[in-house]
């Protein structure tokens, strides 16, 4: 095994570097990871643009690789031996607190880095944090104790492993939030990795109809929808999207709204509002507006509308998303488009976000290549 490892560092606003680290020594309590996949999504355009602060960070939280290297206590505790090709969740819990106890460990203070400047999360935590490795855009990857890790079923490659963390939120948002299932008929706004993830899961609960949207730049991504179980794609920059919705429900709307949206302010929720069905339907937003003028509250009462914010994954549903992946239904290939080096982790960033190569939908950074 080197001595040394490689990572992409962002040192500032969209800016990255290459940086050497020392190997570092594994507890009994530890492992460490080599990397094989590092996922790339608009958590990451976002947060490359504007980070959260000005502290040297690998970012990378959609992880998967090999165990190199593991302490007698991490493979007893945790049931992972060497050669094992996992899944790494971006959470680092502190497994004592009333959330981790309820197994809902990724509201834990331990790994929130909004309010707590020492959070432990991967592609967030600042390599000032020994042992540094606590990111995916790397050779290795540290893990503690606490790290939350699942197997990946034999016969998924490391590329399509990289879908987990999406394909996990398709199952915790439509599913478990937005309680999609047999003749659901569902809203999906955004066809990105998010979005198309959401198809696929809202198709395999047994939805009898799924509309999703995008904009005229979208027009490969909207291709791949209806390859993996949309029935419907309406071009937002071409048509009236509610008048279309409506024609498609024969007036009724929809059950579900899913705003899978980057950056498009309050319209996608606004539309949800309208689109939904009569009373009682459901919109599950992810979005973070600090503000929303003129909100349309007597509607949505009026409505009974009831919404959920997105908020991550849980355990149950990265093991869905793997068996997801596993089971090969799906086209899943069509949405890993693209691979990087560690070397290009500034233009894989930003063709994520729809700068430079054209109809990326999900990049895999490789540090191998």
């Amino acid at each position: 095994m080197a001595e040394k490892v490689l990572a992409a560092v962002r040192t500032g606003p969209s800016k990255t570097e290459i940086r050497e680290y020392a190997m570092p020594d594994i507890p009994f309590d530890g492992a460490l990871l080599k990397m094989e996949v590092g996922g790339i999504c608009g958590t990451d355009v976002k947060l490359y643009k504007h980070p959260p602060n000005n502290k040297p960070t690998i970012m990378g939280h959609e992880n998967i690789g090999y165990i190199a290297k593991a302490g007698r206590e991490f493979t007893q505790r945790k049931g992972f031996k060497e050669g094992d090709l996992v899944f790494v969740e971006h959470y680092v819990s502190c497994g004592k607190c009333e959330w981790c106890h309820a197994g809902q460990y990724r509201h834990c203070e331990n790994t929130n880095w909004r309010t707590n400047p020492d959070a432990i999360r991967y592609g967030y935590t600042s390599d000032e944090k020994p042992p540094h490795l606590w990111g995916g855009f790397a050779q290795y990857m540290y893990l503690p104790w606490n790290a939350v890790i699942h197997h990946v079923p034999k016969g998924v490659t490391p590329e399509l492993a990289g879908l987990v963390t999406p394909m996990a939120n398709g199952v915790e948002w439509s599913l478990f939030d937005g309680n999609i299932g047999y003749n659901s008929t569902v809203l999906i706004q955004g066809p990105g990795q998010q979005g198309l993830s959401q198809t696929v899961i809202c198709k395999q609960a047994g939805a009898s109809l799924i509309i999703v949207t995008g904009t005229a730049k979208d027009k490969a991504r909207m291709e791949v929808a209806k390859k993996l179980g949309a029935d419907y794609v309406i071009d937002v920059s071409k048509e009236d999207p509610l008048a279309r919705i409506m024609e498609i429900t024969g007036g009724k709307g929809v059950d579900v709204a899913l705003d899978c949206t980057a950056g498009a302010g309050t319209i996608p929720i606004l539309l949800g509002i309208e689109a939904l069905k009569r009373k009682a339907g459901i919109i599950v937003a992810q979005g973070e507006l600090k503000e929303f003028p003129n909100f349309p509250l007597e509607k949505f009462t009026v409505k009974f509308i009831t919404m959920k914010s997105a908020r991550g994954h849980s355990y149950r549903a990265c093991e869905l998303a793997l068996e997801q992946i596993a089971s090969k239904r799906f086209p899943l290939e069509l949405i890993t488009t693209h691979r990087f080096g560690l070397n290009d982790v500034d233009k894989a960033i930003k063709a994520v976000g729809g700068e430079g190569i054209p109809d990326v939908i999900h990049a895999s950074l490789m540090p191998w290549l």
